[in-house]
């Protein structure tokens, strides 16, 4: 595993964000966005391939717009996020390390775990194939957090066509909390019940689970202007294509879409 793989961590912290950089040469700026021209603007203080990484945060980026002068700023510019590896046996060891404040210390503590099983599974070629629908809603992000999680509302939109519905549904929103819903043709033919355990929850931003058969499941909003991005990225399964997985929860969240704007 060298540096390159490093970018790939980022959808441990949010879904869809990537990072922008000229070619990681030591003194080059790097953005790191959201997808929706939000993020950090930073600098590769230090590279040697396959052994070191270092990066120092200058501040941040808001629509676009660097932030490198602010008094909130201010707080935490030049910290340092650094990368080291050490080879062993046909083995590599990631050593990660960082400047940070205490405010933030825990939730970190959570996401690099999660950042450091991904880097892992693409270096060992065991990951997944993950996909991501997502939807704008034109709602508040207290409202959409509240259609998305109430098992009241679930049920009234968890259904990806007019012959499906979904007549129960349980939520125990926290970590370790289950949850469960059951997906039946109306006609009475066929039914199954999706479920499993949440690993995260920060609300109005984030709920990281894991379903009844071990695949990974990440719901990550953003609200901009009044409005809602949905994010929802799925691990898929080996039964059906991808295209067809891909439509059957693109469905769901065009679905959920029409629920929340209308209600």
């Amino acid at each position: 595993m060298g540096p390159g793989c490093l970018p790939n961590m980022d959808p441990g912290f949010a879904e869809g964000s990537a990072v922008k950089t000229d070619n990681w040469k030591e003194g080059s700026k790097l953005h790191f966005h959201d997808g929706n021209g939000n993020g950090m603007v930073s600098e590769v203080a230090a590279n040697r391939p396959n052994e070191y990484m270092s990066f120092r945060h200058l501040g941040f980026v808001k629509d676009g717009v660097e932030d490198t002068t602010s008094d909130e700023v201010k707080k935490w510019s030049g910290a340092t996020e650094n990368y080291t590896l050490k080879g062993e046996n046909g083995a590599t060891e990631l050593l990660v390390d960082m400047e940070i404040n205490d405010e933030y210390k825990a939730m970190f503590e959570k996401m690099w775990p999660n950042a450091l099983a991904i880097v892992k599974e693409l270096a060992e070629g065991t990951a997944r194939t993950t996909i991501t629908v997502s939807a704008e809603v034109n709602a508040p992000v207290e409202k959409v957090w509240n259609c998305w999680t109430n098992p009241g509302h679930i049920t009234r939109w968890n259904q990806a066509s007019d012959d499906w519905h979904c007549p129960r549904a349980e939520n125990d929103l926290r970590p370790g909390g289950k949850f469960s819903a059951i997906m039946a043709a109306k006609d009475g033919s066929y039914s199954f019940v999706f479920g499993g355990v949440h690993d995260e929850v920060v609300k109005h931003r984030l709920i990281a689970s894991t379903m009844d058969d071990g695949r990974k499941m990440r719901v990550l909003l953003s609200e901009k202007n009044g409005k809602t991005v949905v994010n929802e990225g799925f691990e898929t399964e080996n039964e059906n294509s991808l295209e067809l997985q891909r439509m059957g929860w693109q469905a769901i969240l065009n679905n959920f879409k029409s629920y929340t704007e209308s209600h």
